[in-house]
């Protein structure tokens, strides 16, 4: 019986550096920035005065690419995490069920009639997500209420989501390295849902973004450098610059993106438009990289893999 369920990437090193060399000396296009952006991280990585912040968007998590987040956050390569409510959501409920590898063809009709969510050619059976991520972070939410806990920053919350997730999940290894995992959206999506009508039972409890903003001044105003690995766009990305610009600016910076530039979006702006908002330094090496996500990341990671 074929088993279609979608599996998570585990990325072992092997000769894929080999390849990343070649690709540096082919002169063409994006395979000498994949060559190029892999020297960047692992420079960034070596510097042990490197605050090193790994941003990145919801939709990559419902993916096999899960397994790569969670192999860098296990091996404690990166000291700080942004990311959207979306991924929280793939995150847990990946961790108790399954999702399904579709098409992107699909109807989304006939999808809706048999209680099917599809993200791009990813199936999820609504039981698997919205109800099953509602029972479990009302469950953990009540448990820590009971004991006082009436206000979270939103890396606490995500600490506490890690404690009930499994070993395939990046906040179980967040939480276990002690890596705070920062939402500044965390309003959009099945959590936060869940975060507004746990308030609404329990009217003292409050959501403290402030204390967010506290922690991440503390270590970006403490840090000598700071680098960062940005995958996709967006509010994710937006924040880890938006910090960064209270110290200088980014010493090391690579951005993964599928967006155009000529829109005039934040997701399609390379990361030398950061320069003239002072968020990336003048003298920072940095480099985008256009391509999706899920096959450039397993073949940086693996390649750091066997240098690191």
């Amino acid at each position: 019986m074929l088993d279609w369920s979608v599996k998570d990437i585990n990325v072992k090193s092997d000769s894929i550096q080999e390849l990343l060399d070649n690709m540096l000396d082919s002169g063409g296009f994006m395979a000498k920035n994949m060559a190029i952006a892999s020297d960047i991280l692992l420079d960034m990585i070596k510097d042990d005065k490197c605050l090193r912040f790994l941003s990145f968007v919801g939709s990559i998590v419902a993916t096999g690419l899960r397994g790569v987040i969670r192999d860098i956050l296990k091996h404690g390569i990166f000291d700080a995490v942004i990311t959207t409510c979306g991924a929280l959501d793939h995150d847990i409920a990946r961790s108790y069920a399954s999702y399904y590898a579709g098409d992107f063809s699909l109807d989304d009709s006939k999808l809706a009639d048999e209680h099917i969510h599809r993200l791009g050619n990813v199936l999820i059976p609504i039981d698997n997500y919205g109800p099953l991520i509602e029972g479990k972070v009302k469950s953990v939410l009540e448990e820590y209420y009971s004991k006082g806990i009436k206000e979270l920053s939103t890396y606490e919350l995500c600490s506490i989501l890690g404690s009930i997730t499994d070993e395939s999940s990046f906040l179980y290894w967040a939480h276990k390295n002690n890596i705070p995992v920062f939402v500044p959206g965390i309003m959009d999506g099945a959590v936060g849902t869940q975060l507004w009508l746990f308030a609404q039972r329990h009217r003292d409890f409050r959501l403290d973004l402030f204390k967010d903003a506290d922690k991440l001044a503390e270590i970006v105003f403490s840090a000598e450098r700071s680098g960062a690995l940005m995958v996709g766009g967006g509010i994710s990305k937006h924040h880890t610059l938006w910090w960064n610009q209270f110290r200088g600016g980014l010493d090391y910076a690579v951005y993964i993106t599928t967006a155009v530039e000529y829109d005039g979006s934040l997701s399609g702006a390379m990361v030398r438009e950061a320069i003239s908002w002072g968020k990336v330094r003048r003298n920072a090496r940095h480099v985008t990289l256009y391509g999706e996500a899920t096959v450039l990341l397993p073949i940086l990671f693996a390649g750091l893999l066997k240098r690191i």
